[in-house]
């Protein structure tokens, strides 16, 4: 589909225009704890990280997805455990949703051996091959050629396997995304692309940085079908983005997806680099749409899952997070005689 390209000057994005009162149709209970809990488990997952890193506990930085659940959990809730996904140097929240331990991305977040990368990646890193992911990436929209490589395999094998590749509104002004959406097309290969388009190229307003209100008119220069959705709404994620990978795993190519999102915390950690780009009044608004409350809400008022059921979920995620700290901290760092290990090929 293809939308008037017209831009916005402003110096702030505002809310999205779609499905603001949350009608999408309510799924059934299993669609929307699997929803909750994916959801839930990247916010306390990223909550206590974050902790972690203001108090000093953890080195380096971390970029937290808090705010952006809604999209994780809604676009990979749509695939196979066998299918792939690319991510960012956010991304933590996609590694989490396709099922990745908590234990091993402490561990890592920690820099000690138990690690997924044992403790020689960091945050931006985190990568699981036999979940389907592919690997976080500290390289603005590299991830997108790699999922793109990842569809070309499974269409050559011809295994029904779909590739997902996750970006942000910036990395749509990146050559790779571009090259990659072009030759997916050409080639009709079986990818999605999401746009998690949070409003800001790190500490750039969308307006500042490209003259589209919508980063999904972008698809239609290389004859690409595209949707937008309320990245706020987790039911309405999963609609769009499984009618996008089905169209991909019936042989119709790649779709791109554009959720119009929020990051609650600041570019890295959780107070930030102190940069006065927002105002707490944008933040306290696009907060009063929290996905997971909004989820909460509907399923409750709808009478599809009772209250105790996602307080259960919550709990639970409090617990495994706990345990997986424990884990880290207790994991060995790594030993400087092995500065090499896998540098070389063996």
């Amino acid at each position: 589909m293809t939308r008037a390209a017209t831009a916005d000057q402003s110096s702030r994005p505002t809310q999205p225009a779609v499905d603001p009162a949350g009608t999408t149709e309510i799924p059934e209970a299993s669609v929307l704890l699997d929803l909750h809990r994916r959801m839930v488990r990247i916010r306390v997952f990223e909550t206590e990280a974050g902790r972690l890193m203001e108090s000093g506990l953890l080195p380096g930085f971390l970029h937290l997805y808090v705010g952006q659940e809604a999209v994780a959990a809604g676009a990979i809730s749509t695939l196979r455990d066998s299918d792939q996904i690319t991510s960012t140097h956010r991304g933590h929240g996609h590694a989490v949703a396709k099922g990745a331990d908590f234990r091993q991305m402490f561990a890592e977040l920690y820099g000690r051996v138990d690690g997924y990368c044992h403790g020689r990646g960091g945050s931006m890193h985190i990568n699981d091959l036999s979940i389907g992911m592919l690997g976080a990436n500290g390289i603005v929209g590299a991830g997108i050629p790699i999922a793109v490589g990842a569809a070309f395999a499974g269409a050559y094998r011809s295994d029904g396997s779909v590739a997902m590749a996750f970006f942000g509104d910036g990395a749509s002004n990146i050559g790779s995304f571009h090259e990659a959406a072009n030759l997916a097309a050409v080639l009709h290969l079986p990818v999605v692309f999401v746009c998690e388009n949070n409003g800001y190229a790190e500490f750039t307003p969308q307006a500042r940085h490209m003259l589209l209100t919508d980063v999904a008119d972008r698809a239609a220069a290389y004859g690409m079908p595209s949707e937008i959705c309320d990245g706020m709404d987790a039911v309405a994620v999963r609609a769009a983005t499984l009618r996008a990978v089905d169209r991909a795993r019936a042989g119709g190519g790649p779709t791109m997806v554009e959720a119009k999102t929020y990051r609650y915390y600041d570019h890295q950690g959780v107070k930030g680099l102190r940069i006065a780009y927002r105002t707490q009044e944008e933040i306290d608004a696009w907060k009063e749409r929290d996905a997971i409350k909004l989820l909460e809400s509907r399923a409750t008022a709808a009478g599809a899952v009772p209250p105790e059921q996602f307080a259960a979920i919550w709990e639970q995620t409090r617990a495994e997070t706990a345990a997986a700290v424990a884990f880290a901290e207790a994991s060995p760092e790594p030993d400087p005689a092995d500065i090499a290990r896998g540098v070389y090929s063996e």
